[in-house]
């Protein structure tokens, strides 16, 4: 297997099951990818290692899931110049909102692009976007995922 491009991280254990749907997307589309579980507020400084050398070893885009605070993404654009995207994970507190806004609502000078609540599909897509940018392959792949959905074929 090649080396990760995408690098996914979930918040906790309980939040897999939402950030599964990205991995799968990534499969699809054959584009080489790792997945950790790890906690901006349990393991802080498990998430700033990865952050911080993610660039180093050959990452493009980082995938950060997470529910209720939401600090993952946040916390990993704060340590690399990767684009990061924030998928809110939907929980049985206030629906998501509150991960939904603890990720879009970032500070001047640290972006996190953010997805729907429970969009681990769209954000698993909009990184290779970011991909196919400088690979025609994965361009080609989404071309054709894109006449997939035309065609009524399901996610």
């Amino acid at each position: 297997m090649a080396e990760p491009l995408v690098g996914i991280l979930v918040g906790s254990a309980s939040d897999l099951p939402v950030l599964q749907q990205a991995t799968a997307i990534l499969e699809r589309l054959d584009i080489p990818h790792e997945i950790h579980v790890m906690s901006a507020h349990r393991t802080p400084d498990l998430v700033d290692e990865y952050a911080r050398t993610a660039e180093e070893r050959g990452l493009v885009v980082v995938i950060c899931g997470a529910g209720r605070a939401a600090h993952l993404a946040g916390a990993v654009a704060a340590r690399t110049v990767l684009p990061v995207i924030g998928v809110p994970v939907g929980a049985d507190h206030l629906g998501g909102a509150d991960a939904l806004y603890s990720t879009v609502q970032m500070p001047r000078g640290v972006p996190v692009a953010t997805v729907g609540i429970d969009g681990a599909v769209n954000a698993a897509l909009l990184a290779a976007q970011i991909l196919a940018v400088r690979d025609p392959e994965v361009r080609v792949k989404l071309h054709e995922f894109k006449e997939s959905l035309a065609e009524g074929l399901k996610l």
